[in-house]
């Protein structure tokens, strides 16, 4: 079907055709609404026909279009316009890797390069349980960004190499169009080209896999560095029998400059039996990066492909052989390393089976490095069990949880390595990492990060808003250590680091409004004095290791020399890592470094991904609610009167702000509410259904709550006495108070419950939590009463109370946070400190009783906290759950990391 330049899908106006093939005719179009140029790939009328064809193909489609990569093209948008099918794509401009080795081999470094990326997008992809199937130069196009891989999944879709083998419905030929180029592709040697790239087990029509990519990748690592196709044929039958009987002559006999470890990496992505091949893309893409190193020099040990395991098996924590050279690395004189210029290693480390690393969101920098480089210290969490501190030793697989540690956030070590400092639930505590008591140092803490010097003087971030503090290791009385420039908007000192005179410490200080435009800044404070030193503006965590200054720049790990005397930073920064973990909201990487070069960083850019789901009593899923989300941390899952739609802030990682969403819990179709540059981090629904009380805070420290028309008017706004972030919570049955709290005031002694009086904009406090961190009220059905959480006791717990006065009860026992009631206020909610679902019968009219909890089920929601809500008669939990695969992210381990900055 051919279309024409005015022609409109939806809102896409067509442009010009770009291409065509067996797959679907290719054009450049018009996005109406974003005002962008796209790809417009529109499915042939025989495919569109096939109803089972054409639903197979939505469901793939569905599942490409949440692969977030760098070096892959982006899937926007998939329509159907009467009869026409379409998916939607970004336009990518540049030549196709075809194009480009027509004009013969490539140089080692851009084959290098070009593998790294393409391995780097073959693995997100594998992640999340999407496998290409149609690899090769004419779906790998190269821009000035970098490659991009083309076509992804989209080959099973249509039925051209699933279980079956080729689809006879469609021509080996359509496998070679790229959909998004931006000039039109030829077809020529379509057939010989599609074949080219096939594993045997394609071939013989088995069901492929992961490692099918990785044969396909290997054909095209040999394309690159020699020029020639690594397997050939006069005709189909030739080139398939060449496929699987012979072996292609080795690289280094073509391109005899060809390192020798790339050669090997070659033979092994080749092999016959699937079983025998290098088994996934993370393995590939280490092993590139470590030859273009130069790895395989003289001498360099070689890097081992990852073998398959029987299922079940221990997944290795340094692959590669890492823990025999970690051994080797840490034999030193007391002072640093041995040389070790020959033993640097760079490999994945993996949780034991069947935990999973606590993400970025949801527990703020997760992992840490001890300062000799022996021991790591994460948090992680077993099933949907609590988050836990654990500790391992590098070279050996003595991995452990530590007990009493529910909750763990953000470790960090003490100097020796024997002791490791971390926050859980508003505490500061420490505890040997052989294990034991664990000690309480600070009582009210919002974590945002730690360090340790030599004289036991722990420093710390203690809040969103507010200045450094300092406590002693044995514990005391708190003492703040940094000046905020409240004049220049300075609203946050965290993520300190020490130096190493155990004096002098880096910090990053931000304004209000992480999308301000205002950088955050590094400086260098002093212990004891007001005096700072400005170093460099970034809006990232830094850590001083070795020389140099460790920070994340546009999502790469880097690093850059530092003085500790001058403070004066020189040189440009030297990238160590691609791809690092980065939560922009927070301006904080996950990355530890010790003081001898051993590095640790978890890789995966904004991999907060969360689904909504409903589940049933028992934990079951029922149903997953629209497609995943950058649901953010602190956001509710706010159900409306009549249960039809959820409230719920999703992220704006670009403005490192967030927004309030409608979803619509049927069709799970979103709508933004809140369109503007505030960020929007909360919400809570009128009685009526008609209007959402929004949180807000401005760029010009302005901190406020919006009432809105569910259409996006802004009807009403609350500005604040008091430089506070204030959070909408409840609506009164009769719509006319609202509660809401601010945790963060506990820090300023100031963590009150209150109440607007929605009619007036009068504010009055009903419980003044003080310096306690006091949270999360909700009104019961009738308005008599209401439901909070408070550490007061000295561990949070669930407190019922009448409104607007009147006695307390206790409701929860050992542990409580986020209550929720039922409708008729029958019953009520809220997690205990093992992560259970727990339900309580409750009496509440003219007196307040309440039965024994019964726990539901256990529950690990995305960001830990205020992560569910509850249908009108209980039956139903809607919740945010983090998706499987990115919490599967690895940590890279760099054993001496200076050799990339030329220190060593």
């Amino acid at each position: 079907m051919h279309l024409s330049p005015g022609q409109r899908l939806g809102p896409y106006e067509i442009l010009s055709p770009l291409g065509a093939g067996g797959m679907g005719e290719v054009y450049k179009a018009r996005d109406t609404r974003l005002g962008r140029d796209v790809a417009i790939k529109v499915l042939p009328q025989h495919l569109s026909a096939n109803h089972e064809v054409r639903a197979r193909f939505e469901r793939e489609a569905k599942t490409v279009s949440s692969l977030n990569h760098p070096h892959i093209c982006t899937l926007f948008d998939v329509g159907r316009e009467g009869e026409i099918d379409y998916l939607v794509m970004e336009l990518v401009e540049g030549e196709t890797l075809a194009t480009r080795l027509a004009k013969g081999a490539l140089p080692a470094a851009e084959t290098l390069r070009i593998g790294v990326q393409i391995a780097d997008a073959l693995d997100r992809a594998h992640r999340a349980g999407v496998v290409h199937r149609d690899l090769k130069p004419g779906n790998i196009m190269l821009t000035r960004a970098g490659a991009k891989l083309m076509d992804f999944g989209l080959a099973r879709a249509v039925g051209l190499a699933g279980a079956g083998g080729l689809s006879t419905g469609v021509t080996v030929g359509a496998l070679t169009q790229s959909p998004t180029v931006a000039q039109p592709l030829t077809a020529e040697g379509t057939i010989i080209g599609t074949f080219q790239y096939m594993s045997p087990e394609q071939l013989e029509g088995k069901e492929s896999d992961a490692r099918s990519d990785l044969w396909a990748l290997g054909c095209v690592l040999y394309e690159m560095a020699t020029g020639r196709r690594t397997f050939d044929g006069k005709s189909q039958a030739s080139l398939i029998t060449s496929i699987m009987g012979s072996q292609p002559a080795p690289v280094s006999q073509i391109a005899p400059m060809t390192p020798p470890a790339l050669d090997r990496l070659v033979s092994g992505m080749l092999a016959k039996d699937p079983a025998d091949r290098v088994q996934n893309a993370h393995d590939v893409k280490l092993q590139l990066q470590w030859i273009a190193d130069g790895g395989s020099s003289p001498g360099a040990p070689a890097v081992t492909p990852a073998r398959a395991k029987p299922a079940g098996a221990w997944l290795p924590w340094a692959i590669a052989g890492a823990a025999a050279i970690a051994a080797a690395f840490f034999a030193w004189d007391g002072r640093r390393p041995h040389d070790t210029a020959n033993l640097a290693v760079e490999a994945a480390i993996l949780p034991p089976p069947g935990v999973a690393f606590s993400s970025s969101t949801d527990n703020p920098l997760p992992i840490a490095v001890s300062p000799d480089g022996r021991t790591i210290a994460f948090c992680a969490r077993n099933g949907e069990g609590p988050d836990l501190l654990w500790v391992r030793s590098i070279d050996n697989d003595d991995t452990r949880a530590i007990a009493g540690t529910q909750g763990a956030e953000g470790p960090f070590f003490s100097p020796d390595g024997r002791s490791v400092g971390f926050f859980t639930k508003g505490k500061l505590k420490r505890v040997d990492v052989t294990g034991g008591a664990v000690i309480t140092l600070v009582e009210r803490v919002d974590a945002r990060g730690g360090s340790w010097n030599r004289e036991g003087i722990i420093l710390y971030g203690n809040s969103a808003y507010g200045p450094l503090w300092t406590v002693k290791e044995d514990g005391g009385a708190p003492t703040t250590v940094t000046a905020m420039d409240t004049a220049n908007g300075e609203s946050t000192h965290r993520y300190p680091c020490f130096l190493p005179d155990g004096k002098h410490f880096l910090y990053l200080a931000r304004r209000a409004g992480a999308g301000s435009g205002r950088s955050p800044t590094i400086y260098v404070g002093e212990l004891g004095s007001n005096q700072r030193t400005k170093v460099l503006e970034v809006a990232s965590n830094v850590t001083y290791a070795s020389g140099h200054l460790l920070y994340v720049r546009e999502g790469v790990l880097v690093a850059q020399r530092f003085d500790p005397n001058s403070f004066a930073v020189s040189g440009s920064a030297i990238p160590l890592i691609d791809d690092a973990r980065m939560d922009e909201r927070f301006s904080r990487g996950v990355f530890s470094a010790s003081a001898n070069g051993v590095l640790v960083c978890m890789t995966g850019k904004n991999q907060t991904r969360t689904q909504l789901q409903w589940l049933d009593r028992k934990g079951t899923l029922l149903a997953n609610v629209g497609e995943p989300a950058d649901y953010t941390y602190g956001g509710t899952p706010e159900l409306s009167p009549d249960g039809t739609t959820s409230a719920m802030p999703i992220a704006n990682r670009e403005r490192g702000t967030s927004d309030v969403w409608l979803i619509d819990l049927a069709s799970g179709r979103r709508r933004r509410l809140t369109v503007d540059s505030l960020d929007h981090p909360a919400a809570t629904w009128s009685a009526d259904g008609k209007r959402v009380v929004v949180s807000s805070s401005a760029v010009s420290d302005e901190f406020m709550m919006d009432v809105m028309s569910i259409d996006g008017t802004r009807l009403h706004n609350f500005k604040y006495p008091r430089r506070l972030f204030y959070w909408p919570r409840s609506v009164s049955p009769d719509g006319r108070q609202m509660l809401f709290d601010s945790p963060d005031g506990a820090i300023l002694g100031q963590a009150n419950i209150g109440v607007v009086d929605l009619v007036t904009d009068s504010m009055t406090t009903v419980i003044s939590g003080g310096e306690h961190l006091t949270a999360l009220p909700q009104f019961s059905p009738d308005g008599r009463w209401f439901v909070y959480q408070s550490n007061e006791s000295g561990s949070f717990e669930v407190y019922v109370t009448a409104y607007p006065s009147g006695g307390k009860w206790q409701v929860s026992q050992g542990g409580g946070v986020e209550p929720r009631w039922r409708n008729d206020g029958r019953e009520l909610y809220y997690v205990d400190s093992d992560n259970y679902i727990v339900a309580m019968d409750v009496m509440a009219g003219s007196s307040f009783e309440a039965g024994p909890p019964s726990r539901l089920f256990q529950f690990h929601g995305a960001g830990g906290q205020w992560r569910y809500d509850v249908s009108a008669d209980g039956s139903r939990f809607l919740v945010t759950r983090a998706l499987k695969e990115d919490l599967a992210s690895p940590v890279t381990l760099v054993t001496d990391w200076l050799r990339k900055t030329g220190s060593r």
